[in-house]
């Protein structure tokens, strides 16, 4: 998926693994080298997620993995936006951060089993690709590392919002 950003820039440079290993903000950034996958890299760097977050729920309590999201955000700030500069598309499809933060939010919040696991990717992945209202806003007006990452966040909360409804009702 091209975005706004890629329409109106080229690139300076050409993501590669020589690329990734010459800044640890690129590393980051590209989720540890998930984003140069050549088809759908969101997506990968959307299940890069999983094994973090199973690495590090059971080790850590409730308030520490909070504090932790909230660090790997705003160091994603930082990372997506250094990275995007270098490769002068600000939100180049690769970067993907934004989807792993975002992601351990979601399976902070997801119930337990596997079931509850494929539902929240899928939903967080139909509104991070879709972009529904205001989430398509903010992707096109706020740029920068935030804007990056800023959307993701809100695509979290609606695929959080529709498992809390569907919990609910069933």
């Amino acid at each position: 998926m091209i975005t706004s950003d890629e329409k109106h820039h080229e690139l300076k440079v050409r993501p590669d693994w020589r690329f990734l290993l010459s800044h640890p903000a690129h590393l980051l950034a590209f989720g540890f080298g998930s984003g140069l996958a050549r088809f759908a890299p969101g997506t990968f760097g959307t299940l890069v997620a999983y094994p973090i977050y199973w690495y590090l729920a059971p080790r850590l309590s409730d308030n520490k993995f909070m504090l932790f999201l909230v660090l790997a955000f705003f160091t994603g700030v930082w990372a997506c936006g250094h990275t995007g500069k270098k490769l002068g598309v600000i939100d180049y499809g690769g970067i993907v951060w934004d989807e792993i933060v975002a992601m351990l939010l979601v399976l902070f919040f997801t119930p337990q089993g596997a079931s509850w696991s494929v539902l929240a990717f899928l939903l967080f992945r139909f509104f991070d690709i879709t972009k529904p209202p205001p989430i398509r806003h903010f992707d096109s007006n706020w740029h920068g590392g935030l804007g990056v990452m800023f959307d993701d966040l809100l695509a979290a909360g609606y695929a959080l919002f529709c498992m809390a409804a569907i919990r609910t009702l069933f």
